[in-house]
């Protein structure tokens, strides 16, 4: 199954999925998560593949690839999808475990992506077959003093949380369910995690093993020509009013909408609505 996963609060609780996915993205893009293994699924929250363990697939290039030893694969999309980056887990010794030197990379990359304005959508997946995240590296986090821990803990939060709008457990499929996984540490497969609202698409797999990175890219490709400014400010409003009541979440998307106001991307979507032309956004 191949999955697509628009939340990493499955890293933070006992419940393990089996998956391999892919997606992330900085203030102004967005986050797409893929995952494979013996079905997929993909969505806002994830995307699955039905069928037989997904495998990387051989021999393909979507763009600059990094070197094979990385933990870590960070690579730019060319032509039609030129402003997607591909984060892949690359650690199949320890099934994508995050360990110091795997978290100190993703942080890195997320802030060099959040900085620059050529990227408009950030894909996560795993390149590891079978599997997305087996969690924290509990062999290094044996060997580590007691001191460490915490700081360490709190960097993987925090290296998370910039993840595009990412909703603890809990908040996306209800706290009795949530306690229900959690407590028992059940594995769920994609069909089951679909049905409790924990992905959004079931998908085939394909022979190439990479069903659910490839819808995660067609999901990608229809966030591209999108204004970067409106993208932001709607992500925005989402995760500020999923926090506060209606009311207060009114008032942020207005808020958030006034920052539109004064752009010239306004300007562009109006002239390009008249014009009956695609809109040329700069996120200015």
């Amino acid at each position: 199954m191949a999955v697509a996963l628009g939340g990493l609060g499955l890293l933070r609780g006992r419940l393990r999925l089996r998956l391999a996915a892919a997606a992330a993205s900085p203030p102004s893009s967005s986050f797409s998560f893929s995952s494979s293994s013996s079905s997929s699924c993909l969505g806002p929250r994830a995307a699955v593949r039905r069928g037989a363990a997904a495998r990387p697939a051989a021999g393909r290039s979507y763009g600059s690839e990094a070197k094979e030893e990385e933990e870590l694969r960070v690579r730019y999309l060319d032509d039609e999808h030129k402003g997607i980056v591909v984060l892949g887990l690359n650690r199949s010794h320890a099934k994508n475990a995050l360990n110091k030197n795997l978290l100190k990379m993703m942080s890195k990359a997320v802030d060099a992506l959040k900085s620059d304005k050529k990227v408009r959508t950030v894909i996560f997946r795993s390149e590891v077959p079978g599997i997305f995240c087996a969690g924290a590296d509990l062999k290094e986090r044996a060997k580590m003093h007691s001191s460490e821990v915490g700081s360490f803990v709190s960097k993987a939060r925090a290296t998370i949380n910039e993840m595009g709008g990412t909703q603890r457990l809990p908040r996306t499929i209800g706290v009795s369910l949530a306690k229900e996984l959690i407590f028992s540490a059940r594995i769920v497969d994609g069909e089951e995690a679909k049905s409790i609202g924990l992905i959004s698409h079931v998908v085939e797999q394909n022979e190439a093993g990479d069903a659910a990175y490839r819808r995660a890219l067609a999901l990608a490709r229809e966030f591209l020509p999108q204004g970067p400014v409106a993208m932001r400010v709607a992500k925005l409003a989402i995760n500020q009013g999923m926090e506060v009541d209606l009311v207060t979440g009114l008032a942020i998307e207005e808020a958030c909408y006034a920052q539109t106001i004064p752009t010239k991307d306004r300007i562009e979507g109006l002239l390009a609505f008249k014009e009956k032309r695609p809109p040329r956004y700069k996120g200015e």
